[in-house]
């Protein structure tokens, strides 16, 4: 199979990256994961293996005479592991003429042609684009009457049998695996279920709302999924981490449905390195003791970070008054021989990290700035300083930066106040030439009657200002349309486009008022409606070449000397990873113009998660009068606020997400030992050969 992204060579801790991007780990480790788990450095290179193992399962089922039988999952995880198998289709590299398939979940009720269905995803997502047989496609019938469900589950059941079982299961995970939920029964076989109320919540932003999401689903049950021949586990993203370290290292317990596969003869766990984020091997492998010696650990920079830090505040003493026995206590012996002694490796790590600390996230005003502690850009240089005044006792005259050329990507029209906003307000207030650029519009995520109060004041406003009869009779022809399709509108039905329009300038409208708090001027407001996301549909397209074109012509026509973006670069499917991945396809592309060379990249996250203290680059941090500036940026974007569209199961306001983030990282550099911040806000680098920034302690 040919790759199809570039090979990996990389060291991280204990595992070592092969040049298919697997990371590999020692003996220890694998005692320690009851499944064999392989950690791919990225989820492309998770989504060869799992592909390969696809494709060997046909062509062993081919020499055998035999149709191979596969089990399938909708959703978003397995769609790369899709994409790759209808590209190889394509190439004419295997044939699903022989193959069988089995799916083993749906929502039910529901239409096979509703948009949230599992039979149109599948069909779309792969189906449709292979040369499989319609016959020898199976589904759990999604609209099967009530009466039937019990003898057609049966039926499911007795048609894989029939088919000599299921050769290969592929089977994401998460808090439910199908839609059996914690507490399901091992013994259970394909059934109706009823949803917990958490699912639904979790489904609330495909069908646009909790309100419309089934109560009920029909499922495979555990035994059915335990009977495959081979079971390949799949989790990718941050999000995942908790969940994949119960499954492997856990005990098998029925509040984690997937750890049961610790008892299956033939299953894999395959996850990318944000997944295995919790597991030992890479959050803390020091903690293992070998059979006769202690795990021999690869010490980098970054990992000697990591555990000096653990050590810190695991002890919770600062940094700097950590000891040589407390280490060698926590099995960090082999810590000091690389980096100590002892106090001098205290010190690196204590002056790593009140490096990241600045108030002036475009450069500080000196004459001969420290360099920067890593790679923060493509080709990183010094960044041009001037001084207007160095008389630090006088207060007329406050020193500031050269100004500078600066672009905040945001997702959403709220992503930049809400996950850096501060550093927003600062570079406005040093004077740097800020622009901001909101990626999507966002429209999905308004309210119904929103879409009216809007097209109700503009009906009214046409009349109060004595628009011609023309103008008066379009607002409320348009004001009559929205209130007609709202109120025959279908559960989870895609809004009109007027109503998408109108929900789009709800959200730019308060965006503009957002950025124009924040500092930046109106000329520098841009509203790029990338293409890939303006479907008025939870299901949005694939980032294509227009989408791409529109990043690049943007970023030429500003030429950044920085550059923020948002940072959820393992999130397989959201809104945020599609995003990236446009602005960093156009940065390749413009990669050899001398701006873009020495321009710098900072990530940030968003309001659920943070960098890890070891990896932040940049904190910038935030005094109480600062965070009350973010917190009434943040109040701009009402159609967010109190309760949005699409919470999650976290039911705080988005700027309580926020401010308890930035509050919790302000903490942790605190108990570190540097100075206490009301509340700060981190970033990592970014470059094209480095990816995240690996700085040296």
């Amino acid at each position: 199979m040919s790759q199809s992204v570039n090979p990996v060579v990389q060291t991280s801790g204990v595992c070592t990256v092969s040049s298919t991007g697997l990371l590999e780990c020692t003996k220890d480790f694998r005692s320690r994961e009851k499944l064999p788990t392989y950690i791919y450095k990225y989820p492309e290179h998770a989504n060869q293996y799992i592909a390969n193992e696809i494709i060997t399962v046909i062509e062993n089922a081919n020499k055998a005479g035999r149709p191979a039988v596969l089990g399938l999952s909708a959703g978003s995880t397995p769609t790369g592991v899709y994409d790759l198998l209808i590209s190889l289709h394509k190439q004419g590299k295997v044939s699903f003429k022989n193959v069988i398939t089995f799916n083993i979940d749906e929502y039910y009720p529901i239409s096979k042609q509703s948009i949230q269905s599992y039979y149109r995803f599948m069909q779309e997502n792969l189906f449709q684009q292979l040369d499989i047989p319609a016959s020898n496609i199976n589904f759990l019938n999604c609209e099967v009457q009530s009466a039937q469900v019990e003898s057609h589950c049966e039926q499911y059941e007795e048609a894989i049998a029939k088919a000599g079982g299921i050769d290969l299961l592929l089977l994401p995970i998460g808090k439910r695996i199908g839609f059996n939920e914690a507490g399901a029964p091992v013994a259970s076989k394909s059934r109706l279920v009823d949803l917990e109320q958490n699912t639904r919540i979790d489904a609330a932003s495909d069908f646009f709302g909790v309100e419309h999401v089934p109560h009920q689903a029909l499922t495979m049950g555990i035994t059915t999924m335990m009977s495959a021949k081979r079971v390949l586990l799949m989790a990718f993203s941050e999000g995942k981490a908790a969940i994949v370290q119960k499954t492997t290292e856990g005990e098998v317990v029925s509040a984690v449905p997937s750890s049961i596969f610790q008892k299956h003869t033939n299953c894999s766990l395959v996850v990318d390195d944000a997944a295995a984020g919790e597991l030992t091997r890479q959050k803390c492998p020091w903690v293992i003791h070998g059979t006769n010696a202690p795990v021999q650990i690869k010490w980098t920079p970054l990992l000697a970070r990591k555990a000096c830090i653990w050590l810190s505040l695991k002890l919770n003493k600062p940094i700097l008054k950590l000891e040589e026995d407390e280490y060698s206590d926590n099995n960090l012996a082999s810590l000091l021989k690389a980096y100590g002694p002892c106090p001098n490796l205290n010190l690196k790590v204590f002056r790593y990290l009140q490096s990241t600390i600045s108030g002036w996230p475009g450069g500080r005003p000196i004459q001969s700035p420290p360099k920067s502690p890593g790679g923060a850009g493509i080709g990183l240089g010094p960044l041009p300083i001037q001084v207007q005044n160095d008389n630090w006792d006088t207060q007329s005259v406050t020193p500031m930066p050269i100004p500078k050329r600066v672009i905040v990507f945001s997702p959403h029209p709220d992503d930049d106040v809400i996950s850096m906003g501060g550093t927003f307000i600062k570079l406005c207030d040093q004077g740097h030439q800020v622009h901001v650029a909101y990626q999507t519009s966002g429209n999905i995520a308004v309210w119904d009657d929103d879409a009216k109060r809007f097209a109700n004041f503009a009906n009214e406003f046409a009349k109060l200002f004595g628009f011609d009869q023309q103008a008066k009779a379009k607002a409320q022809a348009i004001q009559d349309s929205v209130e007609n399709f709202i109120s025959t509108k279908e559960p989870a039905q895609p809004d009109s486009r007027e109503i998408q329009l109108i929900k789009g300038l709800i959200r730019q409208t308060e965006a503009r008022a957002g950025a124009r708090y924040a500092g930046v001027h109106p000329s520098r407001i841009h509203f790029l409606d990338l293409p890939f996301y303006e479907t008025g549909a939870v299901k949005k397209k694939p980032l294509g070449e227009e989408d791409i074109k529109i990043m690049q012509d943007f970023l030429v026509s500003v030429k950044p000397e920085i550059i923020f973006a948002a940072g959820d670069l393992s999130d397989p499917h959201g809104t945020h990873r599609v995003c990236l991945k446009a602005i960093l396809a156009a940065i390749e592309r413009l990669k050899d113009e001398s701006w873009m060379r020495d321009c710098q990249v900072w990530l940030y996250r968003g309001a659920w998660q943070e960098w890890e203290p070891e990896r932040i680059e940049m904190a910038v941090p935030m005094s109480p009068h600062e965070l009350m500036r973010k917190r009434m940026s943040i109040f701009k974007h009402q159609s967010q606020k109190d309760v949005p569209a699409f919470p999650g199961t976290d039911k705080r306001e988005f700027w309580v997400r926020a401010e308890d983030r930035n509050r919790a990282t302000a903490k942790i550099y605190d108990k570190l030992g540097l100075t206490e911040f009301e509340a700060v806000e981190a970033f990592v680098s970014w470059s094209v050969d480095n990816k995240y920034g690996t700085n040296p302690i």
